[in-house]
């Protein structure tokens, strides 16, 4: 019988510190790399915005991004002002960081999230107002999905 309290004891004890492990494998490792050109004031803006979000954002300042977003398979008409790369995705412009950590959450089978253009009122650009906006899932045979409905600002 003190066998079993003993081997329960041993469980009880282990449990907590099993869940932590867990969580800690679960929990999405958030880094990524963000490709700029080095005059653009509103990438920086996009990239304080994930950075209060808790992401650690590498800055890479390029005169050319074409070919990041070629390397992502990222077409022209989804094309933004920066590229970032978070593990096998790509999140093109201003895609608000809930929407980037729903990407790893969710892991659709998917090559890059993209808000095309430069929306008024999404992370970065705030200033040129507010409008509505859409974040675009870029799947991995090219076509494309809404992923997010944003209001702006």
């Amino acid at each position: 019988m003190a066998q079993v309290s003993t081997s329960r004891r041993a469980v009880l004890i282990g449990l907590p510190f099993a869940a932590l492990a867990g969580a800690a494998q679960a929990a999405p490792d958030k880094r990524m790399t963000a490709y700029k050109t080095p005059w653009c004031g509103c990438c920086g803006g996009w990239i304080a915005h994930v950075r209060e979000a808790g992401w650690t954002v590498e800055v890479i300042e390029r005169e050319d991004l074409a070919s990041i977003r070629a390397r992502h398979g990222i077409p022209d008409r989804w094309a933004s002002c920066h590229t970032a790369v978070v593990g096998a995705y790509a999140i093109e412009g201003h895609v608000p960081a809930g929407d980037v950590d729903r990407l790893l959450r969710e892991r659709p089978a998917a090559r890059a999230l993209s808000a095309p253009g430069m929306p008024a009122g999404s992370p970065g650009m705030e200033a040129a107002g507010r409008e509505p906006y859409t974040t675009v899932l870029i799947l991995n045979d090219g076509s494309t999905r809404v992923f997010g409905r944003h209001n702006g600002a």
